[in-house]
């Protein structure tokens, strides 16, 4: 059995990868009565008095929605949303193992952006916050700005926000070990979502020498050709020396190089132009710009890509389901940088004394190792959330601590005796 035939087997047999389970028993009329009619009449009447209830009394404080158009799925690009489905079945298993959160997929048949919006200002009530998913950029940009300045709830992208949150936190442990500041300069080849998370939230945390690629070439305030508002943020807050040119120039000299563009793009040949001790993040998936014992065999003194099969994986999965435990956490009204470098750093530290230029990052399917990101992270956004002026609520972090373990002990104990 080839490898494509064993996927679509266990994903037939399975007919797909989650589904709900009810948290109270109706077996009897009692129980009926009360979680049902009349009694589930009591709970609308509280709530219709005092909205706020609807967090105490249903799903919502603990239910995400995943919303995507299918127009950027992974590494296939626009498929539709019924083949985004699996993507988001995925993704939404994988909020709940390593975050403890409930999430719906919702791929839908719109793609105009101003029809997203309506759609997910109608569908807000019900949530707790929104994660948008695999939505071509700049059109997903553009979604995510003006339903953060409407809803009441956090709007989180994870092809930008996660993205960036995982970079800085790997950045911050190779700056480290290999003795290089934040005036490391840096080149980003990529400026679709992922790159533009990353410049926006690297300059928030004062790694400002960057220099940034598309596929017409570096980016620079006054260039013409294939520009947007995203592309024109980039050149007015990058490049201060006003460089021009190729990847080959902007990489000559380079301490940093990372990859959120397409498999190959970067030569070995192309690492040995870079600076002492040169840092290479290839993040093109599922096929990296360089592979990981390329990188490291043409001088790179760390290398990292997003595959799960080679030391150094930078994968959002150490960021997006802790992040949203946060958020929920607070009750965040909203998402700011200073929560998202909160979440880096809190990340970065629990790489702690296994830190190497083999292990930047914690390894998040050690279930102890999940359980100290998942933690440390919560309490580091719901702290930042509280300091900011966007939480509604503040809990104490050792309450928030042992919530969030037990969630996540508990899908785990659950998730064992689903696949024996």
């Amino acid at each position: 059995m080839t490898d494509t035939e064993k996927v679509l087997n266990e994903h037939k047999s399975r007919k797909g990868k989650y589904e709900i389970v009810s948290t109270v028993p109706i077996n009897t009329r009692d129980e009926l009565s009360t979680f049902y009619t009349p009694g589930v009449a009591e709970v609308s009447r509280y709530i219709s008095g005092d909205k706020r209830g609807v967090y105490d009394y249903t799903t919502k404080g603990n239910m995400i929605a995943i919303v995507s158009d299918g127009t950027r799925v992974l590494g296939l690009g626009n498929v539709g949303p019924e083949a985004g489905l699996p993507v988001m079945e995925g993704k939404a298993i994988l909020f709940k193992k390593f975050g403890g959160v409930d999430a719906v997929p919702l791929c839908i048949s719109v793609h105009d952006e101003s029809e997203i919006i309506k759609f997910v200002t109608a569908i807000a009530p019900t949530f707790g916050a929104i994660n948008i998913e695999d939505i071509e950029s700049p059109k997903s940009f553009r979604i995510v700005d003006a339903l953060s300045k409407t809803l009441d709830i956090p709007v989180f992208h994870d092809d930008q926000q996660g993205t960036g949150v995982v970079v800085l936190a790997a950045l911050l442990n190779s700056l480290r070990l290999a003795e290089k500041k934040k005036d490391a300069r840096i080149v980003i080849n990529g400026a679709g979502s992922a790159g533009v998370g990353i410049v926006r939230l690297l300059v928030h945390a004062g790694l400002r020498n960057l220099v940034v690629l598309d596929s017409s070439g570096i980016i620079y305030r006054g260039r013409k050709e294939n520009m947007n508002e995203f592309k024109e943020e980039i050149a007015n807050t990058t490049n201060q020396e006003a460089r021009s040119g190729a990847l080959e120039d902007a990489v000559t000299g380079a301490d940093v190089l990372i990859g959120v563009s397409k498999a190959g793009a970067f030569g070995s040949g192309l690492i040995a132009t870079m600076n002492q001790k040169p840092i290479v993040f290839a993040m093109a998936n599922p096929d990296p710009e360089i592979g990981y014992v390329e990188a490291r065999d043409a001088g790179a003194f760390i290398a990292a890509t997003g595959r799960s099969d080679t030391p150094n994986q930078v994968n959002n999965l150490l960021a997006f389901p802790s992040i949203m435990r946060g958020l929920l956490d607070a009750r965040a009204r909203r998402i700011n940088y200073e929560l998202l470098e909160g979440a880096s750093k809190a990340i970065a530290k629990l790489a702690g004394k296994e830190l190497s230029r083999e292990k930047i990052l914690p390894d998040v399917l050690d279930k102890k190792a999940a359980i100290k990101v998942a933690t440390s992270v919560s309490v580091a956004v719901s702290e930042a959330a509280v300091r900011t002026g966007v939480a509604a609520i503040q809990k104490d972090p050792k309450e928030i601590r042992k919530q969030v373990a037990e969630r996540i002990n508990r899908y785990w104990r659950v998730e064992r005796k689903i696949l024996r």
